[in-house]
């Protein structure tokens, strides 16, 4: 396979105090790849500095070409989209207005399809074209999040990073959500995954990364991480397949059994 992203020994600090240290990360194109590990493993760190969002050291490849210094700027113009933690949806703006501005770059370079890619994002999620005229700000958690995924769609990326995207929503509206985080790969979109629900996380990618203090201590398949015991142990606890499973697609696209494992 062909690697889309690569970091190597990738670093970043705040201030003094070092928050990555020495990553090693790749992701192959067409694959779904997450990130897991504790609240302030540098989980989220590690997104925006791959977006460019904070200074980094060591190196970012994209698809063989290496970024030097990496900004928001020069990930978006070579196709990398971010949704953050936060949404940062503009909620005095329409659902389709906030559409309308994740395409602005493409619209800049003088591609006028910004139509046919709002019809898309609305066949993906139907429950936005219903809200189409609605203030992003009267919509439900769940909305919000399928906006501010529909947004980053709007840039036709074909590497979309995605941080904690089952935070504070419920149990179908994140079966919801990963189910279309799954299915992006059919439309040729890689994807970075953070998520703190590593169980839901890692039924929906092929490979996954454990980060803990800034530092990467595992790494694999990630069918194999969900066997790993030091992974069950640490992450998914004891009955989790009961509790969690309500919230999880298979890679497929295909509920899972909710019978206890």
């Amino acid at each position: 396979m062909t690697a889309l992203l690569q970091l190597e020994n990738f670093c970043v600090g705040y201030g003094q105090v070092e928050a990555l240290h020495g990553v090693n990360l790749t992701l192959n194109a067409g694959e779904i790849v997450t990130v897991i590990g504790p609240n302030g493993a540098g989980k989220t760190t590690l997104l925006s500095a791959a977006m460019g969002l904070l200074p980094s050291s060591g190196a970012l490849t994209l698809a063989g070409e290496r970024i030097a210094k990496p900004s928001v700027e020069a990930l978006v113009a070579r196709g990398v989209s971010l949704v953050p933690e936060k949404r940062e949806l503009f909620g005095d703006m329409s659902v389709d207005d906030n559409l309308l501005l994740g395409g602005f770059y493409r619209w800049r370079k003088g591609e006028r399809d910004f139509k046919a890619r709002i019809d898309s994002v609305f066949e993906i999620f139907p429950r936005l074209r219903e809200r189409r005229s609605q203030m992003a700000s009267t919509l439900s958690g769940g909305e919000r999040q399928m906006l501010a995924i529909g947004r980053a769609l709007m840039a036709k990326p074909r590497l979309l990073m995605l941080d904690e995207p089952s935070l504070g929503l419920a149990p179908l509206i994140v079966r919801e959500v990963l189910k279309v985080i799954s299915s992006l790969r059919n439309q040729g979109i890689s994807v970075l995954l953070v998520e703190q629900n590593a169980r839901a996380a890692l039924q929906v990618a092929d490979r996954g990364y454990v980060l803990e203090m800034g530092r990467v201590v595992l790494t694999g398949p990630a069918t194999d991480l969900l066997g790993d015991q030091r992974i069950v142990d640490a992450y998914l606890g004891l009955g989790a397949a009961e509790t969690a499973d309500s919230a999880l697609v298979a890679a497929d696209g295909s509920p899972q059994d909710s019978t206890p494992a």
